[in-house]
């Protein structure tokens, strides 16, 4: 029982955790889809909890299976990496042409001229699916292993060549 009770938790708290993630990212009707297999595992699990509520080990088993769930929840969605990344980078050699070999690369780069502590640096901002950050980053360093790179997840993307995309995918 304390098995099948524990089992039950990782499957709950991972859909939960997926759920949230696709609803902040606007996924409303896979999250809706999410949660409704989410409630009923939910209320089976609980029930076989609370119908041996006196075994002590079944309620170990369900604590111990959330936050098994947490943890995988939080893979899944890594793996999933849903939305985009908007990576700031700033280089100190403004002649490295960096952002003519990011887009070489295919990558959308607005770059400009920018003033730091000690003298001219290029700054750039890019925008990328979340799958290909890491990748990003990685052709970044390669090219400049002194860059300044700083990343976060926009909220919401109008404009650009990129909004057409955004938007197709956001409908599915």
């Amino acid at each position: 029982m304390a098995t099948l009770i524990f089992v039950i938790n990782i499957v709950v708290i991972t859909l939960y955790t997926i759920r949230m993630i696709l609803t902040m990212k606007g996924y409303r009707y896979i999250a809706a889809a999410v949660s409704i297999a989410e409630v009923v595992i939910y209320i089976i699990g609980l029930g076989l909890v609370l119908a041996n509520i006196d075994q002590v080990q079944n309620v170990a088993a369900y604590a111990l299976g959330y936050g098994t769930g947490v943890i995988i929840g939080m893979k899944v969605e890594e793996k999933l990496a849903l939305g985009y990344t908007m990576v700031n980078v700033i280089t100190a050699d403004a002649h490295t042409y960096l952002p003519a070999q990011l887009r070489q690369r295919g990558y959308g780069v607005t770059d400009w001229q920018a003033n730091g502590l000690n003298g001219n640096r290029q700054a750039m901002q890019i925008l990328t699916p979340r799958k290909n950050e890491l990748k990003l980053y990685q052709l970044i360093k390669e090219l400049d292993p002194k860059a300044f790179i700083i990343s976060y997840e926009p909220k919401e993307i109008f404009g650009g060549f990129w909004t057409k995309s955004i938007r197709q995918q956001k409908a599915a």
